[in-house]
């Protein structure tokens, strides 16, 4: 049996442990003792924003940036102080939903097919909605646009959603305008809404805690903002830049700004329902910023999103649970994104699955103070462009105290190291004089590279067509492979997919105007089929193709003279 095999079993065992736990939690949660939210298994709220650095908070000593929500919550919450996540976006996701280091779950890069989660891995939503929890995701979820692999494959009953690592990308539907107004994913099906993306996504989850409240919840509210492009009402950038910072700057504090407002709505509508002391409420980023302008604060860190220094890996980590933590108090342990499932299960009184190896630990002791002698260990991080990872490319280890830094030059590893704990700039490198700290931290980080890439390897998942779960399947360029595979005009890629059984279909191909007559082609499980296209045309069909059941590679392009060009979409829908 394949792993997409187990994990689909199991997947439907989860689901149906979950009908069963929702139905006896809708029955005691519908009237007396056990209904009071003060005294229920908590809620959770996990606030996840995308591209804001740890400079990017007043709390965090920025005196040029408004966040006076995010710095309340901060002040009310129990913090991490030395908090950390992947360099970039998907890897960070697949961390913090599983509790596994994200290359063991095939989530390895952002794009072209690698920021897909293989299926078989179990994510919080699908522990908690086990456990009778109700789970939404609102915003972005970053680790498979299509079945199995969408989140509500994956755990969540409810969602609206974007597509991809963000809007404006090639994972943006055709005709979706942007940031304003854009098209999202209600649950699986495309619909338009109507306002700013942030807004629309805190509206959502808001609204799902209200249909909620009488029962335990996770709501998952993951905004693609500050990540660019930089669009955002003028009332809150122009502001930042009458005060002289450059635009990029003041466009992205703008955008932080308004997610501001938006924790401020939440946190305001859990404490009128009466939610607010049995909610725990996380907030944490994806990773660093995403590029530096003289006018933006990083709180002296070096380095921003794509390194593994701390710029880039280090975030704000707060978790407010007034019932049970004491706010105010700053914790220096170290701690990272694979660290909050172990920890909510915990929290929310549901026991460590025995199923799944999780790598991170359980930091509910360290946060309500009860944990005595925490023992130390070294935490790994690791991030670079291809289609499987490379041992030594832009990785890191970090112990309490020491970090080592690891680059290639060529094919040769090249080390540095640094007392994080007295340097947090890393900027005084120690690898020289500490050659035995280096060897040590070297050969942890080899035995865990071994280990996280002997889990599964590193081939893709399989994106599933003709199911009855997803009809039609629209494919993008965030998720085709291949060494010609881009976003550029010219790329050309692949999709791996699984035809779930035989049957008959109409394949759309969707592309850029026609710049003259040309040839479209599709090729699948021995289906090899060819259409004129005529100039202009923007789109053609290939009716009542008969696919087998299997494992393919799906080829989709346009060719024109000698030149050949990848389609921008593929939908497949099923006739029979």
């Amino acid at each position: 049996m394949t792993s997409e095999a187990r994990g689909l079993r199991r997947r439907e065992f989860l689901r149906t442990v979950a009908a069963g736990a929702a139905a006896a939690s809708i029955a005691r949660y519908a009237g007396g003792a056990e209904g009071d939210p003060a005294t229920r298994r908590p809620s959770v709220v996990l606030v996840l924003t995308d591209d804001q650095g740890y400079g990017d908070l007043g709390c965090h000593g920025n005196e040029k940036i408004h966040t006076p929500n995010l710095d309340r919550l901060a002040a009310e919450s129990v913090e991490m102080t030395h908090f950390h996540v992947m360099p970039v976006c998907a890897p960070t996701r697949a961390c913090l939903m599983t509790g596994r280091y994200n290359y063991r779950t095939g989530a390895i890069d952002t794009y072209l097919g690698r920021a897909m989660m293989h299926p078989d891995e179990v994510t919080l939503a699908e522990r908690l909605g086990a456990a009778g929890y109700r789970c939404g995701i609102f915003g972005k979820w970053h680790l498979g646009d299509n079945y199995p692999m969408r989140p509500i494959d994956q755990g969540f009953h409810e969602g609206l959603y974007l597509l991809g690592g963000g809007l404006c990308q090639p994972s943006d539907p055709p005709g979706s305008p942007g940031y304003v107004d854009p098209i999202l994913q209600r649950s699986g099906k495309p619909e338009q809404v109507k306002g700013y993306c942030t807004d629309v996504f805190t509206e959502a989850a808001i609204g799902f805690i209200e249909a909620n409240r009488a029962r335990p919840f996770f709501a998952y509210l993951a905004t693609n903002a500050p990540h660019g492009p930089l669009q955002v009402a003028d009332k809150y950038w122009k502001p930042y830049q009458e005060a002289g910072l450059d635009e990029t700057t003041a466009r992205t504090y703008g955008m932080i700004t308004n997610l501001d407002e938006n924790v401020g709505r939440l946190l305001a509508r859990l404490k009128d329902l009466g939610l607010e002391e049995n909610t725990i409420v996380i907030f944490l980023t994806d990773n660093g910023p995403d590029g530096r302008k003289p006018g933006r604060y990083d709180a002296g860190l070096r380095g921003q999103k794509g390194t593994v220094y701390d710029g880039g890996i280090r975030v704000p980590f707060y978790v407010r649970w007034p019932g049970r933590l004491r706010a105010g108090r700053r914790i220096e342990t170290i701690a990272a994104a694979i660290d909050v499932v172990p920890t909510l299960l915990d929290a929310c009184g549901i026991a460590p699955p025995a199923d799944a190896k999780l790598d991170g630990m359980d930091l509910l002791p360290l946060l309500d103070g009860r944990a005595g002698d925490w023992p130390e260990r070294t935490l790994y991080f690791q991030w670079h462009r291809g289609d499987q990872p490379v041992r030594y490319r832009d990785a890191a280890a970090r112990e309490p105290r020491y970090k080592l830094v690891m680059h290639l030059q060529g094919r040769s590893p090249v080390f540095e190291l640094y007392d994080v704990v007295a340097d947090p700039g890393e900027a005084k490198d120690l690898a020289a004089a500490q050659s035995d700290v280096v060897k040590r931290m070297r050969e942890g980080y080899e035995q865990w590279f071994k280990d996280v890439s002997s889990t599964r390897g590193y081939a893709p998942p399989r994106i599933h067509l003709g199911t009855p779960h997803e009809d039609p399947t629209v494919l993008s360029r965030q998720d085709w492979r291949g060494p010609r595979a881009g976003w550029a005009r010219d790329s050309l890629g692949h999709w791996e997919v699984r035809v779930a059984a035989a049957g008959t279909c109409d394949v759309t191909l969707r592309f850029p105007r026609a710049a003259g007559p040309c040839e479209a082609v599709f090729r699948l499980l021995g289906a090899d089929l060819k259409m004129p296209v005529e100039r202009g045309a923007q789109s053609c069909t290939f009716e009542n193709v008969r696919l087998a059941a299997g494992d393919g590679r799906l080829e989709a392009w346009l060719a024109l003279d000698a030149e050949t060009v990848g389609v921008h979409y593929v939908e497949v829908k099923r006739r029979a």
